[in-house]
């Protein structure tokens, strides 16, 4: 299991808008983020979150290529910090970590997760508050979501 999770921006949105943000602090023992999507994100963060520069710069800017800065920076980062997970909801960025080898999950992933390890009984009034944003989800994510977390 990893230990350290990297945040990216939709994760911070939608669990703010949710209020499940304290999921990622109940889930790991450290969790990071980059000034660029610190920047993106354009609301404070948790004192919890620990927001550090990348120092491969040649990697950040070449991952820019197919990126936005922030899931540029997120993907960057998870190089530099051993153990750790990543959490992307784009689907691009989905397939850069694949083709890089990055360890990755989702902001579902979380929630999930987050039921597994007991932090939430279930997924389905999480769910329902995602619902009651203007997030969007399929029908077909929301199945594989309940069916993951044994709740179909």
């Amino acid at each position: 299991m990893h230990s350290i999770v990297i945040a990216d921006t939709s994760c911070f949105i939608l669990l703010t808008k949710i209020n499940e943000i304290n999921l990622l602090k109940e889930l790991y023992s450290s969790v990071y983020t980059t000034p660029e999507i610190a920047s993106e994100f354009k609301y404070a963060l948790p004192t919890w979150i620990i927001i550090q520069d990348v120092k491969d710069r040649d990697m950040l800017v070449s991952l820019e290529v197919d990126l936005d800065h922030g899931e540029a920076s997120a993907i960057a980062l998870t190089y530099e910090l051993p153990d750790a997970i990543v959490v992307l909801d784009d689907w691009g960025a989905r397939k850069v970590a694949t083709r890089l080898h990055i360890t990755f999950t989702g902001t579902f992933g979380i929630i999930i997760k987050a039921k597994q390890k007991g932090i939430i009984q279930s997924v389905k009034p999480v769910l329902e508050k995602v619902r009651q944003t203007n997030f969007r989800i399929s029908e077909e994510v929301l199945i594989e979501v309940l069916r993951e977390a044994d709740e179909s």
